[in-house]
């Protein structure tokens, strides 16, 4: 992801504290595996901000000047309770990690620090499906983006997005990673219906696409199952099909606006098999 893209630009230039949530009880800021980099004028990544926070950033200094004189320094670990000692209303407390790390730390570092990528399908490359990618590019999503027509994909992406021309475009379902979230939005409903068709048939056979979201309104999918009854599709089947899709209660049709309610949604369901 881009924050470890440039924690190893900074770290070919001076060495830093990185600061890791090694453990947690009760409410806290972030979850453990959260990461920051406290360099001597500058911070890459969070640890959820406020006072836990600050007192980090204010020991990882005080462990950098230490290490001037002796680099190689072993982890050092701080519990913080954060209602006693730090004020925090959320009250549980935080296991903090501190180790000196340099640009010869650079490659096991980005293993370490990956996050752990799901796969996930969007079928089209419209208004929505640009929105979306703008949006899902920068959670830990591995996206396969995928359109039947010619030159619709921006000249440039990021290295998490792979961009596929399919025609037809239902053909790019058998080789989808096992696992994948999959969306539904081409430009046109006959495409839809067919992708959707291909994801069931896919599902019946392998059972391992956890999540088929389809755009658009009741009235539609509506449509949509009664054509896919007709191709034989159970009742059960068509209930694994979500549309529409996105969190309820958001009325603005706005790209942009869709793309938010649909990742609320994908990130209430990352943690689910």
């Amino acid at each position: 992801m881009i924050v470890i893209s440039q924690l190893l630009s900074k770290l070919a230039q001076e060495g830093a504290i990185l600061v890791s949530v090694t453990a947690t009880r009760g409410s806290v800021p972030r979850e453990t595996g959260t990461w920051m980099a406290v360099f001597p004028a500058s911070l890459v990544g969070t640890i959820g901000g406020g006072r836990l926070e600050l007192d980090a950033i204010g020991h990882a200094q005080t462990m950098l000047v230490a290490c001037k004189d002796q680099p190689v320094r072993q982890p050092e670990r701080v519990l913080y309770r954060l209602g006693p000692s730090l004020g925090q209303c959320c009250g549980g407390e935080v296991e903090l990690q501190y180790e000196y790390v340099s640009a010869a730390d650079a490659s096991a570092l980005q293993t370490r620090l990956a996050p752990a990528y799901q796969p996930l399908a969007l079928f089209g490359g419209g208004h929505v499906g640009r929105a979306l990618v703008h949006v899902l590019s920068t959670l830990p999503l591995q996206i396969r983006w995928i359109d039947s027509r010619d030159e619709i994909f921006p000249p440039t992406m990021t290295d998490t997005v792979q961009c596929e021309h399919s025609d037809p475009v239902q053909a790019a379902v058998p080789q989808l990673t096992s696992g994948s979230r999959v969306l539904v939005m081409s430009f046109s409903h006959a495409e839809d219906l067919d992708i959707v068709a291909a994801c069931l048939a896919r599902q019946r056979e392998r059972g391992d696409l956890p999540y088929i979201g389809l755009i658009g309104s009741k009235t539609k999918w509506a449509s949509f199952r009664s054509r896919l009854k007709a191709r034989g599709f159970s009742e059960a089947e068509l209930a694994h099909v979500t549309c529409p899709i996105g969190i309820a209660g958001i009325a603005d049709k706005r790209p942009e606006a869709i793309a938010i309610a649909v990742a609320a949604q994908l990130l209430l369901l990352q943690k689910q098999p």
